[in-house]
């Protein structure tokens, strides 16, 4: 235990989300060894995001006005509405540039042991909204867990009499893993989500591609007509049986046979 603003510099900074005891003394000691103007911008930059940054007054994301810029952007489709946990999935997705809608932040997810209900979820304000606008689809950007799926499946039940279309992100396997490292339920999900794979594109063209013109009769005829005989290879050459060889009058009618070997004489 360390005395007096020192153990209390380490206490708040335990108090963060991610920061353990070893880890806020760490930042303790560096903020007390840091230099006091760089650690008086720290200060008055967390100051000021506690003045001016406030949640938009439609979607809930974080903004210095009363909307933020997503719900400013009048480019964006406003049919769609993709339903996040936090601010920061908003900028996970907006990372992508794969959707074009807008965003309903809900500032959370349903856990009971922690005591969130949808109460304390920005819920209500979403039906307001969907009541307000002509939404045609509704994409649930839950976080895949258990308080993520929770969520998911109690906006199902309680949006369903809306009679928008509620369609939820795919889940399965990541780019770049393993498949032996994956666990049975993101396996299943993997299959469940499976798509067809390639297309019939290349068999289409190659159907409609236009057949080579036939060749012309003089180019077949040259290719039947038979090679002249000084292309022919030697062993090939046909033989006019009425000419002979040169040396065939030197070879005997009859084939010789060697004389045997008297062994009686011997």
């Amino acid at each position: 235990m360390y005395e007096g603003a020192v153990q209390e510099l380490i206490d708040e900074l335990g108090r963060l989300p991610g920061i353990g005891p070893k880890s806020a003394q760490r930042i303790a000691f560096h903020i007390l060894d840091a230099d006091s103007e760089d650690m008086t911008r720290l200060a008055a930059s967390i100051q000021l995001v506690k003045e001016k940054v406030k949640f938009c007054e439609i979607c809930f994301n974080i903004s210095e006005q009363e909307r933020c810029a997503i719900c400013r952007d009048e480019r964006r489709d406003g049919t769609k509405i993709c339903i996040v946990e936090e601010s920061k999935d908003v900028m996970a997705i907006e990372r992508t540039r794969a959707f074009g809608g807008k965003y309903h932040v809900l500032g959370g997810s349903i856990n009971p042991l922690a005591g969130i209900g949808p109460e304390q979820l920005h819920i209500r304000e979403l039906v307001t909204r969907l009541a307000d606008e002509s939404i045609t689809e509704l994409i649930l950007a839950t976080d895949p867990n258990l308080e993520g799926e929770a969520t998911a499946v109690y906006l199902v039940r309680a949006l369903a009499p809306l009679g928008i279309r509620i369609t939820r992100l795919a889940s399965g396997l990541p780019v770049g893993g393993d498949l032996e490292y994956a666990d049975e339920v993101t396996l299943a999900r993997a299959f469940e989500g499976r798509r067809t794979a390639g297309s019939n594109s290349a068999a289409a063209r190659r159907n409609d591609a236009p057949t080579s013109a036939p060749a012309r009769n003089d180019e077949a005829e040259e290719d039947k007509a038979p090679a002249s005989s000084s292309a022919e290879p030697r062993l090939f050459r046909a033989v006019n049986p009425d000419q002979a060889p040169a040396d065939e009058a030197s070879r005997p009618s009859h084939p010789v046979v060697p004389p045997m070997d008297d062994h009686r004489s011997r």
